[in-house]
């Protein structure tokens, strides 16, 4: 199935708009992307599609739980195997998460950066391919950006220990000083990156 029979099928839209049919061929070829899109202009896709077309996992770093959730009760809507796991989970629920990620059952799971603290969340993890890291609200991984947070600055870190996969970050904006410290942080080859706005 072609990314553009994805697109219809799952997603309702007949053509692609502006760059998503660029990034998501950059993503496909095994190319760390950071894309600046503005917002609504569907950044989601950039990675959402490539998720459907390979064999793997790909883990959705998103900053705000409410926006985890309401993008994966889209995405289980339009019959997308996609989860999320965060505080809102009770222990049972988060442990049965578990088993199902280990298990296979997922094409995408949302997360916070924070959630790679959890020793019991990388053991998860150890055994399963990951072939996408998206990074939503990339610009959150600056010390420039304006929402700066701790844990992304370990984000390098855990792609190391997830056998460096390939890495789209996106943000609605950001400047060539935010671009730059976005792709240091996440330890990305300045040289491989494609760069799209």
């Amino acid at each position: 199935m072609t990314a553009t029979d994805i697109l219809n099928k799952h997603f309702g839209f007949d053509t692609f708009r502006g760059q998503q049919r660029q990034v998501i061929e950059h993503v496909l070829a095994g190319k760390h992307t950071l894309v600046i899109m503005p917002t609504g202009m569907g950044k989601s896709l950039c990675y959402q599609i490539p998720a459907l077309m390979l064999d793997g996992l790909t883990i959705v770093i998103s900053p705000l739980i409410a926006l985890m959730k309401d993008q994966v009760d889209v995405l289980q809507k339009r019959a997308i195997d996609a989860a999320f796991i965060n505080s809102s989970l009770t222990r049972k629920e988060r442990e049965s998460r578990y088993q199902a990620v280990a298990d296979g059952k997922f094409k995408l799971l949302y997360v916070t950066p924070e959630r790679f603290r959890k020793a019991d969340f990388l053991v998860t993890l150890a055994n399963r391919r990951i072939d996408l890291l998206a990074v939503d609200e990339a610009h959150c991984i600056s010390e420039w950006g304006h929402d700066f947070r701790p844990d992304y600055t370990r984000l390098s870190e855990f792609r190391d220990k997830m056998n460096n996969p390939t890495t789209i970050a996106l943000t609605a904006t950001a400047t060539p000083e935010v671009q730059q410290d976005i792709i240091r942080q996440l330890g990305l080859p300045a040289d491989e990156v494609k760069l799209v706005h």
